[in-house]
């Protein structure tokens, strides 16, 4: 046990011994392979894109109470770990969960990254940042544990941040374990995801096989703009959630019906196992919100308000609609404020709905959240989204089993 329980809070110490008994169970009773656990997961957006490729979820551990809810809800009530990682270290983890070095297929995560984020003015980012300490302890599960793949995910400003010093020290240490190793930032709408999204991905493997990552399956054709236009495949906000029923803000029920069919191959796919629509309520405005949204039209933003509407400051995209035939814009954790960023309906008067945002990160519709409105809001924006994931997942499933 080391000194586990010195770093761990009583509850947390107790809890995770109940829990990993669970866990013990859950990894004799799971066939062999491939089995996937998911470090700082969240939600599951990494967990689902996984499964869609073919794994096999044995766990996923985050801090977050909420995600965790919503984790297990999606892969097994025993399956989501509410542990903060900074303390639980790799080698106590292996024995809970009975786990030898070198027999796991896959370990995938996505530590805290505020630190490199640009989101935070560059006057704030620093090397030592302790936001970005998790990066370092997911490194010492993947020397401990030593999975035959390793995914590791974070935004892309960590490519080359700080001088590429975490993105060098990553790739020595995979390097140095005996990993083949390479890293590149994906753009999420060449894998299918109708938002604007890039994110750093470092795929490795002990294997001994050549690191490829995925090539991309959607085309903008015209490479002078990041918008969808015609003779692009790049999937829209349209081609994403055209299939939703209209709502006003303050309304909406869930669980509720659709009330039409499925126009285009994603909402068919992201329809594929639900009967059923979750999460489609439109939050309530206050009047001045919804007198800012009202007053402009799809792509339209702060910068259009009206003087008398206009805010004193805003972000970038504040009070933004989107636009039908568009991508949208990268879905943050704020998606729930209009203020915040492009969240407002392209029709409707409101900002989309948790499930508009779910579908727009690639979240199928039988993935159900739990919490909050801002909980289930703070779990989409801050997912790895699935489509992305399952794409490069594929790839892991090549080298595990040395086929096509």
């Amino acid at each position: 046990m080391g000194n586990t329980k010195n770093e761990l809070t009583t509850t947390e110490y107790y809890g995770i011994q109940s829990a990993m008994k669970v866990l013990r169970e859950r990894t004799k009773e799971m066939t062999p392979s491939p089995r996937v656990v998911d470090l700082f997961c969240g939600c599951g957006g990494m967990s689902w894109g996984a499964t869609q490729a073919g794994f096999n979820v044995l766990a996923g551990i985050d801090h977050e109470m909420g995600a965790i809810d919503t984790y297990r809800r999606n892969f097994g009530e025993d399956a989501g770990y509410a542990v903060d990682l900074d303390h639980l270290k790799a080698k106590d983890f292996g024995e809970y969960a009975n786990l030898e070095p070198e027999e796991l297929d896959l370990l995938v995560g996505g530590p805290p990254c505020q630190g490199f984020s640009k989101n935070v003015p560059r006057k704030f980012r620093y090397l030592e940042d302790s936001r970005n300490r998790l990066v370092r302890r997911f490194i010492e599960y993947v020397e401990f544990l030593r999975p035959r793949v390793i995914i590791m995910e974070n935004v892309a400003e960590m490519k080359k941040g700080f001088e590429g010093a975490y993105t060098d020290e990553i790739l020595e240490r995979f390097t140095r374990a005996g990993y083949e190793v390479g890293v590149q930032v994906l753009f999420a709408p060449d894998y299918g995801v109708p938002q604007r999204r890039r994110r750093a991905f470092f795929f490795a493997n002990r294997i001994g096989e050549k690191v490829v990552f995925p090539s991309p399956t959607h085309f903008n054709h015209a490479k002078n703009s990041l918008f969808a236009w015609n003779g692009s495949n790049y999937v829209t906000v349209r081609d994403a959630i055209g299939d939703l029923p209209s709502l006003q803000h303050g309304e909406g029920e869930s669980p509720t019906d659709y009330d039409r069919p499925p126009q285009t191959w994603f909402q068919t796919e992201m329809r594929r196992n639900s009967e059923t629509l979750y999460d489609h309520v439109a939050r309530k405005l206050a009047d001045t919100q919804y007198e800012r949204l009202a007053s402009i039209q799809a792509g339209q933003g702060a910068k259009d308000l009206p003087d008398h509407l206009k805010p004193k400051s805003h972000f970038s995209g504040a009070y933004g609609r989107l636009e039908w035939d568009e991508l949208a814009p990268t879905i943050t954790r704020w998606v729930f404020h209009p203020g915040s960023g492009r969240f407002g309906h392209p029709s409707d008067v409101r900002v989309i709905t948790i499930r508009e945002a779910a579908r727009l990160q690639s979240f199928s519709d039988d993935f159900a959240f739990r919490g909050t409105y801002i909980q289930k809001s703070h779990q989409v924006g801050n997912a790895v989204p699935p489509l992305m994931m399952k794409a490069i997942a594929q790839e892991a499933k090549k080298i595990l089993w040395g086929k096509d």
